[in-house]
């Protein structure tokens, strides 16, 4: 816009023009920008670092499985200078852990064909070909540790293959590496196709989806949660086809996600996130002198309230605040301004006026936030970031498989990741 264009505007325009340039900037906390993207505050106001006062140190837990155990005994009376025996009784004043990681170096089993001659009729008998001579020559471990640190450490094919090479003395070709990823996650099927059968049960799912990119385009990363499966999804649309085809027909009761319109419909009822309406209305409630962004904040702090004590509050008491909560809104929706920002936030509230509140209906089984999904989806945003997407589409949905079958399990606790595809590709 040059100065010609700014003389054409009117005074309630130049106005309008001037509010708007002198709004704050969004931020991780006022948006759905990343963290990252934040200005960092200046050195000469920064908190400092380290403990706070009165902060109680924590120290290392001792391991519960020594591999060697070395007493130390005194030999000397630090009083008399007499000597002491190593069979006098002893007590355990402190333990100490020595920690080591032995050296790593590729278990190599050579199968050799053997021929011999039949001392009966002279012929030369040679050994039928093993198994181990057949297929690949890497074994299960090998091939977990590889997609393991290609899915959950993000590591380029330059950077496995070197990884491979440094810490185990193993020589794989990239090729080689791209060939033992496609075998590894063919065997995530059988547990994915579990998962995805759970999904279709499910009364209540959430989903979530985020950019990412396969084959040198734009494509998604989507994931949907329910309370017995994590199902990740690799597709070229961000459309509502790729939520009717995973669902095969299956409507569960209540959809979490948030407001976009893809993900709209699916399901008799919908709780859409109060996370991503709480950031609109911060950084609403930072920009706006209305009054109106200010009392939005105050009812979704009641609602998160309300949200936080599903499970001790007794079902009068949740409808009582429901139904307190409804009025509230009411009011605010009644309630007129004359800030375009603020008008837009109160919109975006009444358009999901039957949305706010249904986690209150489904004590303990539905999240007033999708706050699951989205944390689902950061390794998958983090590999978007350092790989800059994959080079096939069997590559991005064999790595969804993946990990749907690892945040799948991960949903009992006390589950290891690298167990869990050592496990399946072992199987």
């Amino acid at each position: 816009m040059d100065r010609t264009d700014l003389q054409r505007l009117t005074k309630e325009e130049l106005i309008d023009l001037v509010l708007r340039i002198q709004r704050p900037e969004k931020t991780s906390r006022t948006s759905s920008k990343p963290p990252s993207s934040d200005r960092k505050a200046r050195r000469d106001r920064a908190k400092p670092g380290g403990a706070k006062a009165g902060h109680k140190g924590h120290s290392r837990a001792m391991s519960e499985d020594a591999d060697r155990i070395i007493d130390h005994h005194p030999d000397q009376c630090l009083c008399c200078r007499a000597s002491l025996s190593s069979d006098l009784a002893a007590e355990t004043v402190s333990e100490h852990d020595k920690i080591e990681l032995p050296a790593i170096r590729p278990l190599i089993e050579r199968h050799r064909r053997l021929a011999v001659r039949c001392p009966s009729c002279g012929t030369l008998v040679v050994a039928a070909v093993p198994d181990a001579a057949k297929g690949t020559p890497f074994g299960p471990r090998v091939h977990a540790v590889a997609t393991y640190l290609k899915t959950f450490q993000a590591l380029s094919y330059e950077r496995l293959q070197g990884a491979f090479a440094n810490l185990f003395g193993l020589t794989i070709s990239q090729g080689g590496l791209m060939n033992m990823l496609r075998r590894a996650q063919g065997a995530f099927a059988a547990e994915c196709d579990k998962a995805v059968a759970a999904l279709r049960r499910a009364k209540v799912i959430a989903s979530d989806e985020t950019g990412v990119r396969i084959e040198g385009s734009n494509a998604y990363h989507w994931v949907f949660r329910c309370a017995e499966a994590v199902v990740h999804q690799a597709a070229p649309t961000r459309g509502a086809v790729v939520v009717r085809t995973l669902m095969d027909g299956h409507r569960p009761d209540v959809w979490c996600s948030d407001r976009y319109a893809a993900q709209q419909g699916h399901a008799n009822a919908h709780q859409t996130c109060l996370a991503h309406l709480a950031r609109d209305v911060a950084y609403a409630d930072e920009a706006s002198e209305d009054m109106l962004p200010s009392r939005l904040k105050r009812w979704l702090q009641r609602a998160f309230a309300l949200a936080d004590g599903m499970e001790t509050f007794a079902a009068s008491t949740i409808a009582g605040k429901r139904r307190a909560l409804e009025r509230s809104l009411d009011d605010i929706f009644a309630t007129t301004t004359s800030c375009d920002l603020a008008r837009d936030i109160q919109n975006k509230f009444r358009r999901a006026r039957d949305q706010l509140l249904t986690f209150a209906q489904w004590p303990g089984m539905v999240d007033a936030t999708n706050n699951a999904c989205e944390r689902a989806l950061r390794p998958a945003v983090v590999q978007r970031k350092i790989t800059n997407g994959y080079r096939a589409m069997w590559a991005a949905q064999g790595e969804a498989d993946i990990r749907t079958v690892v945040d799948t399990a991960r949903l009992a606790p006390g589950t290891n990741s690298f167990k869990i595809i050592l496990q399946t590709v072992s199987a």
